[in-house]
Formats: C-alpha cells, structure tokens, sequence
C-alpha cells in the first residue's frame, strides 16, 4: 500500500464518518471454495468509537468532492478542506487488503457527488462489481446510493450490494430546501423506492427460482439528522413510520446534528451534538419495531417531543396509569410488553414460564426483567412495594429519577404514610 493511497485514506475516512447508516449485516453469506470472506446474519465483527458509536465496516467514501453545498455537510462545495478521490483500482485493492489483513469484515461505501448522481453512482457500483466477481469478496457491502441515481444504475447495486441507503437528512422538506437548496425529497424517495421494487421483484423470483440472485438481501436504510431544523419529535416518528410501512426499509437512524460549519448562520448554535435526544428517538424507534406502539402513542399533540430525563417507554407508562398494575400471571403478552423494565425477551420467558407455575418476584429476577421499574407497574400477589395507582405518577417519576441512595429513603417515608403501623 503506497503512500499515495494512505493519505487518500485518512482524508476520505475522515469524510465518511458524520454518515451514521450503518450497523450489522442483517444478513448471511457462507464463504464458498473460490471465494473469499462471509457475512454473519446476526452481525459482523464490530468496534466502537470514543463516543460510543459502532463502527463495523471499512467506512469510506470514493470521494469528497462535492457539488451540493449543503449548510450541515462537512464536504460542501465552499469548504475549503482537503479533496481527493480514489480511483476504481484504489479502493478495491484497499478493501481486499485490509480484509486479508482481517482489520475489516466488510464495506461500507459513500461518496460525495461529482459531475452529476450517475457519473458518481457508475464508479461505486463498479467498485463493488468488481470486489464481487473478480476478487470473489463474498463479505459484507453496504453501498450508499446517490439521491437522483437511474434505476438502471440502482438495479445493478442491488445484485451486488448487501444493503443499499438514501439518506432523508432532513425530516421536512421546507428544511431541506433551507439548508441544502439543491436537494428535495423527490430525489431520496426515487431511488427508494426503486430499491423496494428490486427487493420485492426478487422476493418473487426467488419463490420459483430457488436460486435465483438476491436484490439488497438486507433491505435498504435511511438516516435523519436530529436538531438541525425545528422538527419535533412527533414529525420525525410519524416519518419514521411511513418509512418503515415500506417492505424493503429495514432501519431508519438518527443522527444528532454535530455543528461542523459554525459561520453559516442558517444552523443552531450548539456546543455539542444532541446526543440525549438522539438515544431517546432511537428507543422510540425501538418501541415502534419490537414492541408494538405507535407513534401517535410515544408522541402526540399534548406531547410533541420525547422525555430527555426519563426513556420513552416509561414516560408513556407514567401518562396512563390507569392501564397499570399489570397482573404478570394473567396479561397477555403485548401488555406485558409495554411494562417498564421488561424486555422482548424477558416477556416471552414470563409467558412460556406461567405454563409451568406461578410467576413471583424471584423468578421475575431470575428471568432478568428491571425489578426497580416494573415493580411500579406490576403485581404478582407477593410484590411489597406501592404500585403506581397508590402512588401519584408524579412521585413514581420522581423515585426512578433519583440517586439510589435517596430513593430507598423516599420508598421508606412513601410506605409509611400507605401503611402506617
């Protein structure tokens, strides 16, 4: 590897790292003789950043050249940063080396955009084309496809890519317009939902041809960026879960906004990126995914953004407790899903368990549900402390919320005025 294409490296590595699209697999190759590399379906090899972030792939970008000017993008056209591009050739053998030298499982490929989306998306798809059938790469590639692209150039993407993504950046469209007045929505939503055809076209293939190609085989994703413009929360969940009614969307992201370019007066002033409002959208989306609530029930009108001091789930418990306490040996099991401090898991254990016996607070403990929430919301017959209904919610918030070494005083004074000797 020549000092030419490390310094290439540093700068476009550097580039790519503000694009947050990108996890685990969600998919699963077996390494064949003739080829080299796999893709694990519960995830890839995976590191983590100084802020907590995961970063499991070769994250890099073709270029950063750019003609957008987008106010929050680090590679905008008016910023004067150092711009390189690698060739084709370049970022082929880079991801074979690294991969033989096991610092990577996979791919994750960006770029800026020169001359127009084709040109631009032409020369990442040769990159994965030729990673997959002249090198025989049988890891993990996740691919960004450039907002504006043909669907012929987006067709042949997805017969090489594990997993494509457009980005929405910026929930409405007034704001996109604002920041990055060469963008608009129509030119996200094309490539999506040319993405979605491909996958559904091969899901029905595939009914018939058992080994018929796969498009995309883990779907597409798209990214936001959180506190940018004035969305509430309520306008990014509902966009959230018109993206996820679509077949092929398999995870939507939510980026904080980090101010990289502080003159540009069109952004908020921050110090920092929003990241507590960031982990409470994801918790959200989680909620809308695994648990069965939607988004009209996380966020409404009275309450438009999401509790920064309390998670999601308990911020709804604590505004209906007229649903709570719930009797564990009796619910079903999407009530019992919507208990603070019980997990997917932890629920499908209560109910398989209930078979077999009475469910207590020991076994409770033992299956690994949050005892110093749940107890709040549930009964089994033996619980000894107040459930929300003797206590005001108000005060269940103010409990959970502080020190523990306060908590245990306030649960003492709490029972002592419920049940005085």
């Amino acid at each position: 590897m020549n000092d030419q294409v490390i310094d290439k490296l540093k700068v476009l590595a550097e580039s790519a790292k503000y694009d947050v699209s990108c996890a685990s697999s969600g998919t699963t190759r077996k390494n064949r003789a003739g080829s080299i590399g796999s893709a694990s379906g519960w995830g890839i090899c995976h590191s983590f950043t100084e802020d907590g972030r995961c970063v499991s792939l070769l994250k890099i970008m073709l270029t950063n050249y750019c003609i957008f000017d987008c106010a929050y993008c680090i590679n905008r056209r008016s910023n004067d940063i150092k711009r390189t591009t690698f060739t084709v050739k370049e970022l082929v053998d880079l991801t074979i080396e690294f991969y033989r030298r096991n610092y990577i499982e996979g791919l994750f490929l960006s770029s800026g955009i020169v001359n127009n989306p084709d040109y631009t998306m032409e020369r990442m798809v040769r990159v994965i084309k030729e990673l997959r059938t002249v090198h025989r790469y049988n890891g993990y590639i996740h691919m960004k496809s450039i907002p504006g692209a043909s669907q012929e150039l987006v067709a042949e993407a997805g017969r090489y890519a594990d997993r494509l993504s457009v980005n929405v950046e910026i929930p409405k469209e007034n704001n996109l317009k604002m920041l990055a007045p060469e963008k608009d929505h129509q030119s996200v939503y094309k490539p999506m939902f040319f993405i979605q055809q491909g996958v559904l076209a091969s899901r029905e293939e595939r009914t018939r041809f058992r080994h018929a190609p796969r498009f995309a085989p883990a779907g597409q994703s798209t990214q936001m960026i959180i506190g940018a413009t004035d969305e509430n929360d309520k306008d990014i969940l509902q966009l959230s879960t018109a993206l996820y009614q679509r077949p092929s969307m398999k995870r939507v992201y939510y980026s904080g906004y980090i101010p990289i370019n502080t003159y540009d007066t069109r952004l908020p002033v921050l110090k920092q990126a929003p990241l507590v409002r960031e982990n409470r959208l994801y918790q959200a989306d989680w909620l809308m995914r695994f648990y069965g609530f939607r988004a009209d029930e996380i966020v409404d009108d009275a309450f438009p953004n999401l509790d920064l001091e309390i998670d999601p789930k308990l911020a709804w418990a604590l505004r209906h407790p007229e649903m709570f306490p719930v009797d564990i040996n009796k619910a079903d099991y999407a009530m019992i899903l919507r208990v603070p401090g019980i997990g997917v898991k932890s629920a499908k254990l209560i109910v398989a368990s209930r078979r077999h016996g009475r469910i207590t607070s020991s076994t409770l403990k033992k299956i690994g549900v949050v005892m110093k929430k749940a107890q709040y919301f549930i009964t089994c017959h033996e619980l000894p402390y107040f459930t929300v209904n003797e206590a005001r919610p108000e005060y269940i918030r103010k409990i959970l919320t502080e020190k523990k070494s306060n908590r245990k005083e306030a649960d003492k004074r709490q029972l002592s005025i419920l049940f005085p000797e």
